[in-house]
C-alpha cells in the first residue's frame, strides 16, 4: 500500500473540461478579446525587435490590403479565391473525410481550362467557351476528387494519405503540361495565354476586372450553405461526421454519401483552378494554387463549416498576407520577419476556439474541518 494514500486520489491544479454551448455574442466576444490581445502582442514584439510604432505598422497592414481601389479589389479577388477552395473543402470537412488534397483538384480545373483556353480560345465565342470551362474543370475536379473516396469507400484506405500523395500527382500533370504549352519555346513557363485575343478571359463587369470573380464565389457560397443546412443530403453530411455507425443504423448508405460529397467537394476546388487560370492569372503553372488548398482548411475549421462565417475568415486571412507583404516593403524587413505578425495574430484566433469549446477549472482549496474533541 502507497504510504500516502490520499496523493493518489488528490485532484490535479488544472483540469479541463468540455464547455456547454456558449451563447453566439460569448462565442465572438471571445474571438475579438483574441484579437486585440494578438494586436496587443504584436504591438510588443515590434517595438522590442525593430523599434517601430506599432501604430506604423498596423497603419501600413491596412494600406498593402486596402491603401487604393487596385489594392482593394486585389484583396477581394484573393479572398474570394481562397473563400471557394474553402466552401469545396466544407462539404467533406463536415463529413469528417479529411480531403487535404484541395491543391491537386484545383490544379487539375486549372489544367483543363488552360487547355479549353489553348486549343478552343479563338473558335468558340468567350461566353460559351467560359461556360464549357467552368463545367470541365468541375468535372476535372470531381473525378480527381471521386477517386480517393471511391478507394475509402471501397478498400477504407486513409483518404488523408491519398489526397495528399494526389497533390503530388497533379503537380507532376502540370509541370508536364507547361512543357508542352511553353511559350516562348525554352522559358518553362506557359506564358499569358491568349494575351492578344484575350479568349476565354473572364470579361469586365460593371466596370470591374474582377467581378465575376465574386458573382460565382457568392453564388457558390449560397449554394454551399443551403445545400449543408436545408437538403437532404446535407442532413445525410451532418450525420456521417456525427457517427458512420449511426447513419448505418439508421439506414444511411455511408458509401455513397462519401463519395457523392467528394464529387462535390472536388468540383468546388475544381472551379477554383478555373477561376484561378481564366480570373486572375491567366497562365497554368505548379504555383497556380499557391498553397491555398492547406489555408482554406484554416479558413473551413475557423468557420465551423459556416459558408457565409467562411466569408469574414477568408479576407482576415488575405489582409494579414497583404499586410505583411506592405510591412517587408515599407519598412525593407524580411518577408518572412513580417509574417512573424501574421501568425501571432493566427496562434491566438485559433487558440480562442479552445476557450470556446473547453474551460479550465482550478483545483478548489478544501477547508479543514475542525476536529470534535470529546
Amino acid at each position: 500500500m502507497s504510504e500516502h494514500p490520499h496523493m493518489d486520489s488528490r485532484e490535479p491544479l488544472l483540469r479541463i473540461a468540455k464547455r456547454d454551448a456558449l451563447p453566439l455574442w460569448k462565442n465572438w466576444a471571445i474571438r475579438l478579446a483574441a484579437v486585440v490581445l494578438a494586436l496587443l502582442v504584436c504591438a510588443v514584439v515590434v517595438y522590442a525587435t525593430v523599434k517601430l510604432s506599432p501604430l506604423k505598422v498596423y497603419a501600413a497592414m491596412w494600406s498593402g490590403a486596402f491603401g487604393t481601389v487596385r489594392r482593394s479589389w486585389v484583396t477581394v479577388r484573393d479572398s474570394m479565391l481562397l473563400l471557394c477552395v474553402g466552401i469545396g473543402l466544407a462539404p467533406a470537412f463536415k463529413m469528417r473525410f479529411w480531403n487535404i488534397g484541395a491543391e491537386g483538384q484545383i490544379l487539375i480545373g486549372g489544367i483543363v481550362t488552360a487547355a479549353c483556353m489553348i486549343y478552343w480560345g479563338n473558335s468558340m465565342p468567350t461566353s460559351l467557351l467560359l461556360v464549357v470551362m467552368f463545367l470541365v474543370s468541375a468535372l476535372a475536379g470531381a473525378v480527381w476528387g471521386f477517386i480517393p473516396a471511391f478507394f475509402r469507400a471501397r478498400w477504407n484506405t486513409n483518404e488523408t494519405l491519398f489526397t495528399l500523395m494526389m497533390n503530388y500527382v497533379a503537380i507532376q500533370l502540370t509541370s508536364f503540361f507547361v512543357s508542352k504549352w511553353e511559350h516562348p519555346i525554352g522559358s518553362n513557363s506557359v506564358g499569358i495565354i491568349n494575351i492578344d485575343t484575350r479568349a476565354g478571359w473572364f470579361p469586365t463587369l460593371f466596370g470591374q476586372q474582377y467581378a465575376l470573380n465574386v458573382i460565382i464565389v457568392l453564388c457558390l457560397t449560397l449554394f454551399v450553405f443551403f445545400y449543408l443546412r436545408n437538403s437532404k443530403h446535407g442532413y445525410e453530411i451532418a450525420v456521417v461526421g456525427e457517427s458512420e455507425r449511426t447513419a448505418q443504423y439508421i439506414g444511411l448508405n455511408v458509401k455513397t454519401i462519401v463519395m457523392r460529397t467528394m464529387l462535390l467537394s472536388g468540383a468546388i476546388c475544381g472551379v477554383s483552378g478555373f477561376i484561378a487560370v481564366s480570373g486572375v492569372s491567366h497562365t497554368i503553372s505548379t504555383a497556380t494554387a499557391n498553397g491555398r488548398g492547406f489555408t482554406a482548411i484554416i479558413v473551413a475549421w475557423l468557420a465551423k463549416f459556416n459558408a457565409f462565417v467562411m466569408i469574414l475568415i477568408s479576407f482576415l486571412i488575405v489582409f494579414l498576407e497583404r499586410g505583411a507583404s506592405e510591412i517587408a516593403s515599407q519598412f525593407n524587413l524580411s518577408e518572412y520577419a513580417a509574417k512573424i505578425l501574421t501568425g501571432i495574430i493566427l496562434f491566438f484566433i485559433i487558440g480562442s476556439e479552445f476557450f470556446i469549446n473547453y474551460r479550465i477549472i482550478l483545483r478548489k482549496r478544501k477547508e479543514k474541518k475542525p476536529s470534535c474533541s470529546k
